[in-house]
């Protein structure tokens, strides 16, 4: 699966770049408010399939709006 980049160039859809991302966020929120890994790779995961049914190459903002839809369905922030 590909995605496309900022730059309009294609890239390899790769969700430990989403699990990376995730975990440099979650460093930076109080302790109470952190994600466990587990919720990290299930939102990693929930991104990947949701990608692979769009039948198309998602964009960067399509894929960052979704992993805060679902960190936020997740009731982290709340």
């Amino acid at each position: 699966m590909k995605i496309i980049k900022r730059s309009g160039s294609e890239d390899i859809f790769d969700a430990a770049k989403i699990v990376a991302a995730i975990r440099k966020a979650n460093n930076s929120v109080l302790d109470y408010e952190k994600l466990t890994a587990d919720q990290i790779e299930e939102i990693a995961s929930n991104v990947e399939t949701a990608c692979e049914n769009m039948k198309r190459s998602p964009s960067v903002e399509e894929i960052q709006d979704m992993v805060e839809h679902y960190i936020m369905a997740l009731g982290a922030f709340e």
